[in-house]
C-alpha cells in the first residue's frame, strides 16, 4: 500500500480497483482475467448497454455480419469463465466441425469431409450478452454504462496513470487503466498528452466490403450441410458465408474487394452471388424468404499501433484488443484473438498484487500485443495476394511463404494429414511452424503436379448439385 494512503483517500480507493475502457469481449475478459488480482473492477461503456437480451449496439457495429469463434478461443473462454459455452449453447449458439459440416471453395479447390477444427457460431449480439451476463456474475465486476472516458489521469510523477477522465462526473481514480475500446481507442492522443510520443503504425488495406442480410432457413430434407463458404481469388475477389443462427435463421455476408464490393439493395445482394465462383450459396438462397435488408461494413483494413515499441511507457496503463491490432475480419479470428490477449493478461499478472500490476504494465503491454503476432500474419500476407491491397509490399520471405501456403491450402483440401496442422493453425491453437514440419512439408511438396488455381466443378464432390441448379 502506497505510504500516503492514510493522506490521500482517493488513493486509498483507487490502490485495488482497475478500470476497463469498453465492455466488447476484449474488455470484458480483460476484466474477468483483472478481477483474479483486483477487489474491484470497473467496465466504462459509451453504449447504453441492453439489460432485456442480446441487441444491437452502435459500439459493435460488425455484429450484424457473420463471426465466428474458433476453438481454442471458445477453450479460453471456457477457462476464464467456466460454464460459459454451456451458455452460449443454451442461449441458441452451435458448434460445428469444419470444413466437415459446410460447403467450403477455398481459393484451390472445394474442402472434402477432411479433419479440421470445431468452431461456435452464434450472433455476435447473442455471444457478447451471454459472456457479460456471465462476466457480471464475480461481485468484484461492475459495468459503468452510457458513460465515455476522454483522457487519462497522470501521477505526480507524471510517468503514471492514475484513473481516466469521464465525460460526465468526476475522474474515477484506479491503479490499473486497460484500455479495450477498439477500433475507435483514442489511446495515442491520450499518450501524446502525458508527453509521450505516437506509436508506429503498420496497416495493410484490401478494401474489403461486407454486405449482410438475415433469412429465413427454407425446409429441405435433403440438405446435409449446415453451413456454406465461398471464398474468393485475386482474378475473382468475390465470396460468401452463410451460417445457422438461433430462431431458425441464416445469416448470409457477402464479401469483395476494392470494386467488387457487394451492394446493399435488395434485389442486388441475391445478384451478387450469380457471380461467385460457385452457384451454392445461389441455390440456397433463391427460395429463401428475407428477414432483412442488407447491411454494408467497410472498416476492415489490418492496423497495428506498435505500443509494444515505444521506449517510455507509463505505470497503470495497458492497451489492449483492436485498440492495439485489428485484423481483416474476413479470418473469422477476431473474437479468438480477444481471448489469447485476456489469456495473456491473467498469465502476466498471475501472483502478482495490484501495486506490482501498475509497475508492470509496459512488460505486459508487450506480452499481451504478441497475441495478435499469428493472426496479423495470416491476414496480412493472404490480403498481400489482392492487387488493390493498400500498404508495404510483400518482401521475399513473405512471397516463398506466400507460395508455399498455396500448396498447403491444395493439399488440406483432400489429405487429412495436411488439413489437421492447416485447420490447426487457422484456429490459433497451433503455431506456424507447425506446417514447416519435415512431414508435413514432404506431404505437401508431394502433390506439387496440383495446380493451386485450377478451374473448380460447381459442387464438391460428396455433394450432389440439385437438378435446378443456378449453374
Amino acid at each position: 500500500m502506497d505510504d500516503d494512503t492514510d493522506n490521500h483517500p482517493e488513493v486509498h480507493e483507487a490502490h485495488d480497483h482497475a478500470v476497463v475502457l469498453g465492455a466488447g469481449l476484449a474488455g470484458l475478459l480483460a476484466a474477468r482475467a483483472l478481477a483474479q488480482r483486483f477487489a474491484r473492477v470497473t467496465v466504462v461503456e459509451r453504449d447504453e448497454l441492453p439489460d432485456t437480451g442480446p441487441a444491437f449496439r452502435p459500439g459493435v457495429p460488425q455484429s450484424r455480419h457473420v463471426h465466428v469463434l474458433w476453438s481454442r478461443g471458445l477453450e479460453l473462454m471456457e477457462g476464464l469463465l467456466p460454464g460459459v459455452t454451456r451458455e452460449l449453447l443454451a442461449a441458441g449458439a452451435a458448434l460445428m466441425e469444419t470444413p466437415r459440416d459446410f460447403l467450403w471453395l477455398s481459393p484451390a479447390d472445394w474442402f472434402h469431409p477432411v479433419p479440421g477444427s470445431r468452431i461456435l457460431i452464434g450472433s455476435r449480439e447473442l455471444i457478447d450478452w451471454t459472456v457479460r451476463r456471465e462476466v457480471l456474475r464475480d461481485e468484484r465486476i461492475r459495468v459503468r454504462s452510457g458513460s465515455t472516458a476522454t483522457g487519462l489521469v497522470a501521477g505526480p510523477d507524471g510517468r503514471s496513470v492514475t484513473g481516466v477522465r469521464l465525460r460526465e462526473g468526476d475522474p474515477l481514480p484506479a491503479r490499473l487503466v486497460v484500455d479495450a475500446t477498439g477500433r475507435t481507442s483514442r489511446a495515442p492522443a491520450w499518450l501524446a498528452a502525458l508527453g509521450h510520443p505516437a506509436p508506429a503504425t503498420t496497416r495493410y488495406d484490401s478494401r474489403l466490403g461486407y454486405s449482410s442480410r438475415y433469412y429465413e432457413i427454407p425446409p429441405d430434407p435433403a440438405r446435409r450441410w449446415q453451413g456454406i463458404y465461398v471464398q474468393g481469388r485475386p482474378e475473382n475477389p468475390r465470396g460468401g458465408v452463410l451460417v445457422p443462427l438461433d430462431d431458425g435463421r441464416w445469416l448470409v455476408t457477402l464479401t469483395g474487394n476494392g470494386e467488387h464490393a457487394p451492394p446493399t439493395g435488395d434485389e442486388e445482394f441475391l445478384d451478387f452471388t450469380r457471380t461467385l465462383r460457385s452457384p451454392v450459396l445461389y441455390d440456397a438462397l433463391r427460395d429463401a424468404k428475407p428477414l432483412s435488408t442488407p447491411t454494408g461494413y467497410r472498416n476492415t483494413a489490418n492496423e497495428w499501433r506498435h505500443f509494444e515499441r515505444l521506449d517510455r511507457w507509463p505505470a497503470g496503463f495497458v492497451v489492449l484488443g483492436d485498440a492495439v491490432c485489428r485484423v481483416n475480419p474476413v479470418y473469422g479470428q477476431g473474437m479468438t484473438v480477444a481471448a489469447l490477449a485476456a489469456d495473456a493478461l491473467a498469465g502476466a499478472i498471475r501472483g502478482l498484487a495490484p501495486r506490482e500490476i501498475a509497475a508492470a504494465a509496459r512488460r505486459i503491454q508487450r506480452r499481451t500485443a504478441a497475441a495478435s503476432d499469428v493472426a496479423w500474419q495470416i491476414a496480412t500476407s493472404e490480403d498481400m495476394r489482392y492487387p488493390e491491397t493498400e500498404g508495404p509490399p510483400p518482401d521475399r520471405a513473405t512471397k516463398v511463404l506466400q507460395a508455399y501456403m498455396s500448396r498447403v491450402i491444395v493439399g488440406a483440401n483432400a489429405d487429412p494429414e495436411i488439413s489437421r496442422p492447416f485447420f490447426g493453425v487457422l484456429s490459433l491453437a497451433l503455431a506456424p511452424n507447425v506446417l514447416l514440419s519435415p512431414g508435413t512439408v514432404i506431404r505437401v511438396l508431394s502433390k506439387w503436379r496440383l495446380p493451386t488455381a485450377p478451374e473448380t466443378a460447381d459442387y464438391p464432390p460428396h455433394h450432389n448439385a440439385p437438378a435446378d441448379s443456378g449453374a
